[in-house]
C-alpha cells in the first residue's frame, strides 16, 4: 500500500514545487530600507570665523518601499544627534551626525517599529550640524556661521526638492538627544511653521542650574589661549567656548573670537553683568518663553523629558524648573522625568522606540490630506 502510493506522492510533491517556483519567479520579496549619505554646500556657513567646512554631511533612512511607490510621500523627522556620542572625549564632531546608524543600529530599529506599527512609514534627516570644537548649537552667529538659517533656508528646502517629502509643518518633526535637545526646542520656538512637532530627549541649556555656570570653565585658559586648539585641555572648557563662540561672538576677537563673561583673579571670580546678560538672554531657553510662547502653543505636539539619574543635576534642575514656567505662560507640552539610567535611548527598550517614534506617530500627519488626531 504504501509503495503504490509513493509515485503519485512524488509526482504530486514534484507538480506543487513546479508550482511554486513559478509563483515565486513573480513574487518579489518586499523592498529594504535605505541609509543614504548626501552633502550640501552651505552659503550660511562659508564666511564663518573658525574653519567649519561649508560642505555640510547627512544621512537620510528612505523607509522599505520607497522607490517602488513612486506616488507616495512622507512625514520627515529631523534628528539632532547628541554631538558628545560615545562621549566627550573620543567623539569625532565631524562623523557624529551619522554615529546611531554606524553603532546603535537605528535603521534596523526604525524597520521595526514600522514593521509592528509603532509608526507609520517616514523618512529621517541627521545632519552634521558641528563646528570643528563641537556643537554649533544650532544658531546664527558672526563667529560659527548662520546655523539656523542653514537648516530653515537650505537643509529643509533641499530635502523636500530631492525626496518624497510631505512638505509641510503638520508633516515635518525634529527631534533631539542632549544639546540636539535644545536645538529641537529651539527650532520650535522660532519656526513653528517649518517644524509642527517637537520632541526633546534630555535637553541642555533650558535654563540655570544649581551651580554659577561661570564657575564651570577653567578661565586661565580662554584668557591665555593662543589658538582655539588650547581648549581642548579641559573638556568643560570646550564645550563653554563652543556656547561662547554661538551666543556671545566677536568676530574681532581671535584665536577663539568671543567675548569673555568673567576674569578669574585669585580665588575670586569677576562676572562682567553685561556680558553675563547677554549671554543669558541669548542662550537659556526659559529667557526666551515669553517672546516665543505663542509659537509654542501653535505647535501640534511638544515634549521633552530627562533622567532623574543625569549626573549633572543642573540638568535635572533646570528641566523641572523649564516646565513650570511653559506652564505659567500657558504653554501646552508634556514633560517628563523618568527613573532610567541617563542615555538609555536606543534599543527596543529604549526610549526612542517606547516613546519618541509613538509621540510622532500621534502628531505628524502621514497622508497629505487629513490631519490626524493629535488630541
Amino acid at each position: 500500500m504504501i509503495s503504490s502510493r509513493t509515485p503519485l506522492t512524488l509526482n504530486l510533491m514534484i507538480a506543487l514545487g513546479f508550482a511554486f517556483l513559478s509563483a515565486g519567479a513573480a513574487f518579489s520579496y518586499p523592498a529594504k530600507s535605505q541609509v543614504i549619505e548626501r552633502e550640501l554646500l552651505s552659503k550660511n556657513i562659508a564666511q564663518n570665523k573658525i574653519g567649519a567646512d561649508p560642505v555640510r554631511k547627512m544621512v537620510v533612512y528612505l523607509p522599505a518601499g520607497y522607490d517602488a511607490n513612486s506616488s507616495q510621500r512622507y512625514p520627515v523627522i529631523y534628528l539632532l544627534p547628541n554631538p558628545f556620542e560615545p562621549n566627550p572625549v573620543e567623539v569625532n564632531y565631524q562623523t557624529n551626525y551619522r554615529f546611531v546608524f554606524d553603532h546603535r543600529d537605528a535603521q534596523l530599529l526604525f524597520d521595526r517599529a514600522i514593521a509592528e506599527g509603532v509608526i507609520k512609514k517616514f523618512i529621517l534627516v541627521a545632519v552634521n550640524m558641528n563646528t570643528p570644537l563641537g556643537s554649533s548649537w544650532y544658531v546664527n552667529s558672526s563667529v560659527t556661521g548662520n546655523w539656523e538659517d542653514f537648516m530653515v533656508q537650505e537643509l529643509v528646502p533641499y530635502i523636500d526638492a530631492n525626496f518624497k517629502t510631505l512638505s509641510n509643518r503638520d508633516s515635518r518633526g525634529i527631534a533631539g538627544i542632549f544639546i540636539g535637545g535644545y536645538g529641537a526646542i529651539r527650532f520650535g520656538m522660532e519656526h513653528p511653521d517649518v517644524f509642527g512637532s517637537v520632541y526633546a530627549m534630555h535637553p541642555v541649556g533650558t535654563g540655570t542650574g544649581v551651580r554659577i555656570s561661570m564657575t564651570i570653565p577653567k578661565w586661565d585658559i580662554l584668557v591665555n589661549a593662543k589658538t582655539m586648539n588650547d581648549v581642548k585641555k579641559d573638556i568643560a572648557t570646550q564645550i563653554f567656548t563652543t556656547m561662547f563662540q554661538a551666543h556671545v561672538p566677536n568676530p574681532d576677537k581671535p584665536p577663539l573670537f568671543i567675548d569673555l563673561l568673567a576674569q578669574q583673579e585669585g580665588d575670586e571670580l569677576n562676572i562682567d553683568a553685561k556680558s553675563m546678560n547677554r549671554f543669558r538672554n541669548n542662550f537659556y531657553l526659559e529667557t526666551k518663553i515669553p517672546q516665543y510662547a505663542d509659537n509654542l502653543k501653535s505647535l501640534r505636539g511638544f515634549k521633552f523629558d530627562w533622567s532623574r539619574n543625569d549626573p549633572n543635576f543642573d540638568h535635572v534642575y533646570a528641566n523641572q524648573a523649564f516646565t513650570h514656567k511653559l506652564n505659567e505662560f500657558g504653554v501646552t507640552h508634556e514633560a517628563e522625568e523618568y527613573n532610567r539610567p541617563f542615555g538609555a535611548d536606543w534599543g527596543v527598550d529604549g526610549r526612542i522606540y517606547t516613546d519618541v517614534l509613538p509621540f510622532f506617530q500621534r502628531f505628524l500627519v502621514f497622508d497629505g490630506t487629513k490631519k490626524n488626531d493629535s488630541n
